[in-house]
């Protein structure tokens, strides 16, 4: 079961219309690719995004600007060593603050219980990782199993989940501690490239973790039970969604045709993992599972995608809203975004236990990842 969500975004606040501004005013930014970035960024459906870089808060005075000098306007390129610098230090701390969050908030676990650690992260490397800084700052046991999950793309908490729910199958005593830290606006700067300028208008920063467990000792608490995961590759979609590493920071591919490729898949992507569930399969084929499964945390890479989801499925406004509105307040920021939808979803005052979730997340591949899970609500009674 996982239990005990808990999300963090950084201090400084991006306004949509603000950065779309500042991109558009670039030196050199030729015609096309300013109405590229004026559609881009009022397509998107993002309202506000959150980064870590301070320098970008117009409360915030920098002598020494490095990714954006404000007298005069101009989106600088540091490059990738100095980025990733920022990484090691600014993701470290959101790592072990989300993570305490977590342990902090479920009066049931402490961190003597804790006997594995999954970080997932596609936005900067270090070693020693964030998951020895996490065992180190939380005092956790030495002997805590550690696993990093790094530049997968936006669907790694979703196998970060699966491999928490098999550690605890194979161990009924297991706690595991999934944390998701994402700082993709390290990596955005200014370009012409129609990939570079839509996921500069998409990506943002964020954390969250999460507890799963199976340990038949603790008390129930909210969250999801973990019933299905299926994993689906679109190799059509191979060269439209991909995550590099350039000399000015990591490098997103992210095609216009990535939205119509996931809408003409989701009967590939999905049925395998609702015809392993007897509530689900008929409901699918009859192109009903909208009724059938109550809840619906898509991972919100952007409004398209979200727009070919929902027309593909059936699905209400409603069923589509914890994704549409955490895309409008935090942006898009890879492998974290679906957990803080699934927080979404459980905070919703109409969730009951035994709702069932289907949750859906994609990325490099390109990679559709998907599951199924069970509310269990406050006064749940084994639901």
């Amino acid at each position: 079961m996982l239990r005990s969500l808990q999300t963090l975004l950084p201090a400084t606040t991006l306004h949509q219309p603000e950065v779309r501004d500042v991109f558009a005013a670039q030196p050199g930014m030729g015609r096309l690719a300013q109405r590229i970035i004026t559609a881009s960024f009022d397509a998107s459906g993002i309202d506000t995004r959150y980064t870590v870089l301070r320098e970008l808060d117009s409360a915030h005075g920098v002598d020494d600007p490095v990714f954006y000098d404000r007298d005069s306007g101009l989106l600088l390129s540091p490059g990738t060593q100095v980025r990733n610098e920022l990484y090691v230090r600014e993701a470290e701390t959101m790592f072990v603050e989300v993570a305490r969050r977590a342990l902090d908030a479920d009066p049931e676990i402490g961190p003597a219980d804790v006997t594995h650690v999954i970080t997932v992260s596609c936005t900067g490397f270090h070693a020693p990782g964030p998951e020895y800084a996490i065992v180190r700052a939380l005092g956790l046991s030495e002997s805590v199993q550690r696993y990093h999950l790094g530049f997968m793309g936006c669907y790694a908490s979703m196998p970060a989940l699966r491999a928490a729910a098999q550690f605890c199958a194979g161990d009924p005593q297991a706690v595991v501690l999934v944390v998701s830290v994402e700082l993709c606006t390290l990596h955005l700067r200014s370009s012409e490239n129609p990939d570079l300028i839509v996921a500069s208008s998409l990506f943002a920063d964020g954390a969250a973790a999460g507890i799963v467990t199976a340990r038949a000792d603790i008390a129930d608490a909210p969250g999801f039970v973990l019933d299905r995961f299926h994993t689906a590759l679109v190799t059509e979609g191979e060269p439209d969604m991909a995550w590099t590493i350039g000399d000015e920071g990591f490098e997103m591919i992210l095609s216009t045709r990535v939205p119509q490729l996931i809408g003409a898949n989701l009967d590939a992507a999905l049925r395998p993992l609702f015809d392993g569930d007897a509530e689900t399969a008929d409901a699918f084929d009859r192109s009903e599972i909208g009724s059938a499964v109550a809840h619906w945390a898509i991972h919100p890479g952007g409004r398209s995608i979200l727009d070919h989801v929902q027309s593909g499925l059936h699905l209400s406004d409603a069923q589509l809203e914890p994704a549409r509105t955490t895309l409008r307040e935090c942006g898009n920021m890879s492998s974290a975004t679906v957990l803080f939808v699934l927080q979404r979803i459980l905070r919703d005052a109409d969730v009951r236990s035994g709702d069932r979730v289907a949750a859906m997340a994609f990325g490099p591949g390109l990679t559709a990842e998907s599951a199924l899970f069970t509310v269990r609500a406050d006064g749940a009674d084994g639901a």
